[in-house]
């Protein structure tokens, strides 16, 4: 058995859940990351001759992993000897895959009926699309979400992976299979967790359900408030080629927005919500914004706590001072950088939270 940097000892407040998590990419092994940073001892299967372990460092940390052959009985077998002492399993396989290598909810359960099975895929267990096959840009695409991220010449254009293999996937099956284990603890029931990408990211949505029911998301891609149409919710582009992000939504920062960039006036301050203004401002602030660096935009607007700030690649904002204050990004075994453990609990009850380094 392969130890992914597993502590001697765990900590965290889920240290007496037990997971088996079923080896994959994406999804389910972020879901995995997050119990066992939080202190749940997980034993990831991995198949022969797979080794993720370069690739994927990071989303495997925190747990072991043992190699079994799961289309072979002795794999099988020792597959749910792991779920008669877990209280969770994870897999993110196509509909009816799991159930074909003999260990699917039905078979799991009868060993250990206080199982939380959780199950992760794009499509979910059923639906016309169920068997097929999807990745992240696929499922923002049907999901509606897709549309809504505008780059060059109109291009949709992927919000990396994070939206649907990550945020409306891995921490959703992660939230859906604790909430099972709360219910399989206070009834002695286990249960299956149906958790789908589309579905998590849909329900990421639902400010912009409503602004759609309200009428305040009216106009086509990258006209609306929060999708680059509003001239203090967008990024700028800066003399020297980088880029700024402003979010003033709220009159106190859209002022000092306009105060920081030399603009501030009554009629300007005042058209801040009449969305018919805003190619024009947008344009007036974009102006402003490329006679000076980024650096000096940030010096600008150190002092003005206007919703405005650098837009940081990944190895710059390893550097931010904020972040390198509280550990957001540090570096562990040797020279690879994690991000640290979230969210963050107090070492003791009544004590202040302290910042965790990824284990």
């Amino acid at each position: 058995m392969v130890d992914h940097a597993l502590p001697a000892a765990r900590r965290g407040p889920l240290t007496d859940v037990g997971v088996v998590e079923v080896g994959g990419i994406g999804p389910v092994p972020f879901a995995a990351m997050l119990l066992a940073d939080l202190g749940a001892d997980v034993v990831r299967v991995d198949r022969p001759l797979d080794d993720l372990s370069g690739t994927h460092a990071v989303l495997l940390r925190g747990r072991r992993s043992v190699v079994l052959d799961l289309k072979s009985d002795v794999g099988r077998t020792e597959v749910l000897r792991l779920v008669e002492a877990s209280d969770v399993l994870l897999e993110g396989f196509r509909p009816g895959v799991a159930e074909r290598l003999g260990f699917g909810p039905e078979v799991a359960l009868a060993r250990n009926p206080r199982l939380v099975y959780g199950r992760m895929t794009g499509w979910g267990q059923d639906g016309p699309y169920a068997a097929l096959a999807g990745h992240d840009i696929t499922y923002l695409a049907i999901s509606g979400v897709l549309d809504a991220f505008v780059g060059d010449g109109g291009r949709p254009v992927p919000p990396l992976n994070l939206l649907g293999d990550f945020g409306g996937g891995g921490a959703l099956l992660a939230f859906g299979v604790l909430a099972g284990v709360l219910h399989a603890r206070a009834t002695g029931e286990g249960q299956v967790v149906d958790a789908a990408i589309v579905d998590g990211v849909a329900a990421m949505t639902a400010m912009q359900q409503s602004l759609l029911a309200s009428g305040a998301w009216s106009g086509p891609r990258g006209h609306n408030l929060f999708d680059g149409g509003a001239p203090f919710y967008r990024c700028y582009r800066t003399a020297d080629d980088r880029w700024m992000a402003v979010g003033a939504i709220e009159p106190v920062f859209y002022g000092r927005l306009l105060q920081g960039l030399g603009l501030h006036s009554a009629e300007l301050a005042a058209a801040q919500m009449d969305a018919a203004t805003w190619p024009a401002t947008s344009e007036r602030l974009a102006k402003e914004f490329a006679r000076r660096t980024r650096a000096e935009w940030v010096c600008v607007f150190a002092d003005l706590d206007a919703c405005v700030a650098p837009v940081l690649s990944l190895q710059e904002a390893r550097e931010d001072p904020h972040l390198a204050a509280r550990h957001t990004y540090a570096a562990r075994a040797g020279s690879v950088v994690h991000p640290g453990v979230v969210p963050r609990f107090s070492a003791t009850p009544g004590s202040a939270g302290t910042a965790s380094a990824p284990r």
